[in-house]
């Protein structure tokens, strides 16, 4: 069995408590292992560009941590699987799922007001194309402004800059006890997570059988059935780079519901929930982006 493992990722707060996560799922199967976490800039953070961040493909927050599993200078890779592109690299696989935390957008308003009592063309802070266009959709009179950083960087912002509001995940405010700033969770059926938002995906390579082992004994089936579905809805419609896209699989009771929007050429939303038994409901992303490619 192993006894020592390197895990790689980005440098920011979030992620190091996401490693710290990570650390003690694998740590509660083997309490001897000897981990170390290990700081990858990647181009995403390095560049801070008002540019829309899913209009530039995935690679932006993983190709240098994904490079470091490849040449060995890490075992291990923790991802946010919303970061992760569908291609990935020859030799590396995704190994493990963790228990998905809360997956919805929510809304921090400056001066704690909710959505309504905000004033016509308040500023909202996301550079996330989805965020945009289903914000528009419940207020119309609001504007979209281009708001790049980590979780705290994006708060900070919110006190000293000209917004109104900021969007962000519930899962990293929850993840880091900021729960308490939330102004308003968005439910999934008026503001639909990006796919795979929410959980942890552990990427490593294909040939390490002691880690496969350690990593299939901490995975979470039913995060990894949720990706799965999520993530073939994206890749049939292309990824979800050129247009805003967004999907939710979750278990409710013994049924798989699925949530699914994509917004065309003119921002107008398309949106459809559909259902089916849990253990029957893999099929279930291919089926509606195909119907949303048919329309």
């Amino acid at each position: 069995m192993k006894t020592a493992l390197i895990i790689g990722t980005r440098g920011s707060e979030l992620a190091h408590v996401q490693a710290g996560i990570v650390r003690h799922a694998l740590q509660a199967v083997e309490p001897k292992l000897q981990i170390q976490v290990k700081i990858i800039r990647t181009y995403g953070d390095v560049n801070q560009q008002p540019i829309p961040l899913d209009t530039i493909g995935k690679g932006w927050f993983t190709k240098e941590i994904e490079r470091a599993l490849l040449d060995g200078s890490i075992d291990l890779a923790v991802h946010s699987l919303k970061d992760l592109a569908h291609e990935i690299p020859a030799g590396l696989h995704i190994g493990a799922h963790l228990p998905r935390e809360d997956a919805r957008d929510v809304l921090i308003t400056k001066h704690g007001e909710s959505l309504e009592e905000l004033p016509r063309g308040a500023i909202i802070g996301t550079d996330s194309l989805r965020r945009q266009t289903q914000m528009c959709a419940l207020r119309p009179d609001v504007k979209a402004q281009s708001l790049r950083g980590n979780v705290l960087t994006r708060l900070k912002k919110l006190s000293s800059e000209n917004y109104n509001a900021i969007i962000l995940a519930a899962a990293g405010l929850k993840r880091l006890g900021l729960e308490n700033r939330i102004t308003r969770y968005f439910d999934p059926i008026e503001m639909t997570p990006a796919p795979g938002q929410g959980i942890l995906a552990l990427q490593a390579k294909q040939n390490g059988a002691e880690l496969q082992q350690l990593l299939a004994a901490i995975n979470d089936p039913d995060a990894t059935h949720a990706a799965h579905i999520e993530r073939s809805f994206s890749r049939v419609l292309g990824g979800g780079c050129k247009s805003p896209t967004g999907a939710y699989a979750f278990r409710d009771g013994d049924e798989c519901r699925f949530i699914g929007m994509r917004a065309d050429a003119n921002m107008k939303i398309v949106r459809e929930e559909m259902r089916a038994p849990w253990q029957k409901s893999a099929h279930l992303g291919e089926t509606l982006a195909q119907k949303f490619l048919d329309i």
